[in-house]
């Protein structure tokens, strides 16, 4: 299986699209700030948009996009993962957007507690799949995934504790533009792609879905 992420679109998904005229996936997972502060109806059309390749698209919402996304995604051709799971060919996916408070009170920022309660409820249902996808807009606390130019980390704590008590097989975030990256936190692999509308994008292959050694991750150029 090939899936293709992608994370802060930013209302500018044409590198995306040119993408895919050329380079087939089997699942496209967006992990937030799919737009730039709205308005909820372009994040839908967006999300149309790329679903008219044919492939299966998750998203969930990103710090960046108003609240009403999450009714737009749902009306979408897109699946909402946001506060939910699935299993697709027996690898389960939940997701939780949004992220942890930032300097700029952006329109859908959490408490870390409500963070926790989200990303637990979510995860609980793809517990026992051998394959594990963990779909995160904010990454995850102290890793080379949430670094800023400073050296400071702005990830969320309750997304790395979810991480330690859970080790989902992936965790796929974004958020931090600069912190374009691949880590780990024990068993975890965390992959931040960087934004898409800059052009970066992350290949995942899973050639068997009860084999999590069997996974390749690939941080790539649209």
């Amino acid at each position: 299986m090939k899936i293709l992420q992608v994370s802060d679109i930013h209302s500018d998904h044409k590198k995306l699209m040119e993408h895919l005229k050329n380079n087939r996936a089997d699942l496209i997972i967006i992990t937030g700030d799919i737009t730039q502060f709205g308005p909820p109806e372009l994040g839908e059309d967006i999300l149309n948009d790329i679903s008219t390749f044919n492939i299966p698209v998750l998203a969930i919402p990103g710090n960046c996009d108003p609240v009403e996304i999450s009714g737009r995604i749902d009306n979408s051709r897109a699946v909402n993962v946001h506060g939910r799971s699935l299993v697709i060919n027996g690898i389960g996916i939940c997701g939780f957007g949004g992220s942890n408070h930032t300097p700029f009170n952006t329109p859908q920022e959490f408490e870390e507690v409500e963070i926790y309660d989200g990303v637990s409820s979510a995860i609980k249902g793809v517990s026992q799949e051998k394959i594990s996808l963990l779909l995160t807009h904010a990454p995850p606390y102290g890793t080379k995934t949430d670094t800023l130019p400073s050296g400071d980390h702005a990830g969320s704590t309750s997304i790395r504790k979810i991480i330690e008590e859970y080790q989902p097989t992936v965790n796929l975030c974004g958020h931090i533009h600069e912190s374009r990256g691949i880590d780990q936190i024990g068993k975890t692999i965390t992959v931040n792609p960087g934004d898409l509308s800059r052009g970066h994008g992350c290949l995942i292959n899973i050639d068997d879905p009860e084999d999590a050694l069997s996974i390749r991750v690939e941080i790539i150029e649209l």
